[in-house]
């Protein structure tokens, strides 16, 4: 665990320093790097490396809004101040809108792309609505009442991991709360350019997903000319990395050693 400076923020890195094959894990809106605990214990054969993104966890930022593009640069600024030719990137939700930008911006650099709960369109008018309201919650201080709300769409109602998550978003400030669900706001469409993404892919969703529906990851899937078919997780919410991480090892397992 160690701090990666590039862009002139401070990435919080976490790596496992294996020899094996390296796996960049890049998290979801208001979660952070901690998100995959549960699946990189199981893949200890790979080098398993995890970011905290701007406005995210660990990582200390100018505190400035950026775009998904700004993301996919530092996600390859941080392989390069880890002299990393290559890597899979594994992506839940924005990290999943990292991954496809990255692969577009370095297509030699990715060596397969595994997106969880993502999507490449922007969002629509009221999930739009509806993150606003997430976002003006956190904005003006209520903190717990907006962040409760946020984790049972994440994790689903009742997930026994939600007091956890809560004190961890408890823990960091309500601007930069504010400021993160605005670049998540802020994530354009990239379908059109699916085409262009030639590395083998692995599309995972929650049937169960509300913040992105199954069939946004359908089409995603079905968009990528090197997908597999997608796989359906029955009954899983938006976040199944932390509520369901032995399927999510296992899919990688088998995905990666084919």
């Amino acid at each position: 665990m160690y701090p990666i400076t590039t862009h002139g923020q401070h990435f919080h890195v976490t790596d496992n320093g294996a020899a094996g094959p390296a796996i960049l894990f890049l998290h979801g809106n208001l979660m952070d790097s901690t998100m995959w605990d549960g699946v990189v214990e199981e893949l200890a054969e790979y080098r398993c490396l995890r970011l905290d993104f701007r406005l995210h966890g660990g990582t200390e930022d100018d505190g400035l809004p950026y775009t998904y593009w700004d993301a996919a640069r530092d996600t390859l600024s941080v392989l390069d101040a880890l002299e990393i030719s290559e890597a899979h990137l594994v992506g839940h939700s924005q990290g999943g809108f990292t991954a496809l930008r990255a692969a577009l911006l370095a297509p030699h650099r990715i060596t397969s792309t595994t997106l969880i709960d993502t999507s490449a369109a922007a969002f629509p008018g009221p999930a739009l609505e509806q993150m606003a309201r997430i976002r003006d919650g956190f904005a003006a201080g209520e903190v717990t009442a907006t962040a409760s709300a946020v984790l049972d769409l994440l994790l689903g109602v009742d997930a026994s991991a939600t007091p956890q998550w809560l004190n961890r978003i408890r823990r960091q400030p309500a601007e930069r709360l504010a400021r993160a669900v605005g670049v998540l706001m802020g994530a354009d469409s990239i379908e059109e350019r699916l085409s262009e993404i030639t590395a083998p892919a692995l599309v995972v969703h929650g049937s169960a997903d509300l913040p992105i529906s199954p069939e946004a990851g359908a089409r995603m899937a079905a968009m990528l000319p090197a997908a597999e078919p997608l796989v359906l997780l029955d009954d899983v919410a938006h976040t199944p990395p932390v509520t369901h991480p032995a399927q999510i090892s296992a899919l990688l397992r088998s995905f990666l050693g084919r």
